[in-house]
């Protein structure tokens, strides 16, 4: 791990993650839709090849800005992201998943998504 948060380190930076989260959802359905328009051939209200070459531009900023900050980008949809840290002097990751508003969730390193706890 290169950077382990605390819980409550992890937790400080949750505004801007969630901004962030946001916009990259948002960002990532356009880019869904305008795709579609443009494999069928059809106009999109959302514009044409050049809005989505900046789509996903925009996406590829939103990524590096998490991995900037030392989060780990496990999924883009829905988007998981995780938090290196520490837990009990074991290290752990503090597992956050699209639609969560707060992060409450870890898991060992070795279980994976199928094994997030509750943090305490």
């Amino acid at each position: 791990m290169s950077r382990a948060f605390t819980v409550a380190q992890a937790r400080e930076l949750m505004p801007a993650v969630l901004a962030r989260a946001d916009e990259l959802v948002e960002a990532r359905a356009s880019l869904v839709e305008l795709r579609e328009a443009l494999a069928a051939g059809e106009r999109s209200a959302l514009g044409g090849l050049p809005e989505a070459k900046g789509l996903e531009a925009r996406l590829s900023e939103l990524l590096a800005w998490f991995a900037s900050h030392g989060l780990e980008v496990k999924g883009l949809a829905p988007l998981l992201l995780d938090f290196p840290s520490e837990l009990d002097g074991e290290p752990v990751l503090l597992c956050w998943l699209e639609g969560e508003r707060e992060l409450s969730w870890y898991h060992r390193l070795a279980h994976g998504f199928a094994g997030r706890r509750r943090l305490a």
